[in-house]
């Protein structure tokens, strides 16, 4: 069996945490993965893995040979990145993690340009807002507003900035009076976005000084899609917090207000995030690069 496929399979399997799991993820048969494995057992003369009927786990040698085997796949890979390179035409698929919402309206627009101008990449693109692991999902990249977490292996670029805005429907703001000041905001009802299991998030404001200014918005309506809080809001149900690229046509045309109209809006951050390696494929870096022109100006 081929030495670097096996590899693959053998750090997938311990990625997952089961063959089945690593069967799935790379379209394999389940006895094949064990296959794979095995070989590379015998070839080595050293048990890599214990297995049971419940669970399995790395052996000493496992471990360190599976560290070495990351390090050995990466570089094949960069080693046929170079080649990608040298044709200048980014080929092969392209996996790429986003949030819901901003990537159905600002990233896939952009990605899917990227794919008509080069008919080789393929797209696999994952609109979600769980954060997903790159390493363990096998994504190139990953879409992420907000605060990022220091995490080891992973470089990221910031490619956006949102303003965001506190904005109402006309009528509430006849009905309930506009707020003059952040402080005031804790008076009015709130329109908030949450995800599931996550506590509310506060809305930032720029400090006087370089402190942010926060505010935990109260409110009887909870929702985890922007859209339907801008539409809640259009509806006089309260304030909202959004970004001002998904609110402008809304102010336009007059069925929402832009509240705190002397307040700073507060930058929110868009990065794009890849695993750290030796030379960055391509279709990675043309996508990164892409983003980067694009999403400003959708972003005034």
């Amino acid at each position: 069996m081929d030495r670097l496929e096996s590899m693959a399979v053998f750090v997938r399997a311990v990625d997952l945490g089961s063959f089945a799991a690593a069967a799935v993820a790379l379209d394999l048969s389940g006895p094949m993965v064990g296959k794979h494995v095995r070989s590379l057992e015998e070839r080595l003369g050293v048990r890599l893995i214990n297995r049971t009927t419940r669970r399995q786990s790395l052996t000493d040698f496992g471990r360190a040979y599976y560290e070495r085997c990351r390090i050995v796949l990466a570089e094949a890979e960069a080693a046929d990145a170079l080649a990608a390179d040298q044709l200048s035409q980014p080929r092969g698929k392209l996996r790429v993690t986003m949030p819901a919402h901003f990537g159905r309206h600002c990233i896939t627009p952009v990605l899917l340009k990227l794919a008509r101008q080069y008919p080789m990449l393929e797209l696999d693109l994952s609109l979600n807002d769980r954060f997903a692991d790159l390493a363990e999902d096998g994504y190139d990249l990953a879409i992420r507003t907000g605060d990022l977490e220091d995490k080891a292996g992973l470089i990221a670029r910031r490619v956006a900035r949102q303003d965001m805005v506190v904005c109402a429907a006309p009528a509430y703001v006849k009905t309930h009076g506009e707020p003059r000041r952040v402080e005031h905001l804790a008076d009015h009802r709130a329109i908030v976005y949450r995800r599931l299991g996550q506590a509310v998030q506060p809305w930032l404001f720029p400090g006087e000084t370089s402190a942010v200014q926060q505010v935990v918005p109260n409110g009887r309506l909870r929702l985890d899609d922007l859209d339907a809080i801008a539409d809640a809001a259009v509806d006089g149900m309260g304030v909202a917090w959004l970004p001002w690229w998904l609110v402008r046509e809304r102010v336009k045309a007059g069925t929402l207000m832009a509240l705190l109209p002397d307040k700073p809006r507060f930058p929110y951050d868009c990065h794009a995030l890849w695993l750290q390696t030796p030379h960055l494929p391509l279709k990675v870096r043309l996508a990164v690069d892409a983003l980067a022109a694009a999403l400003p100006k959708m972003m005034g």
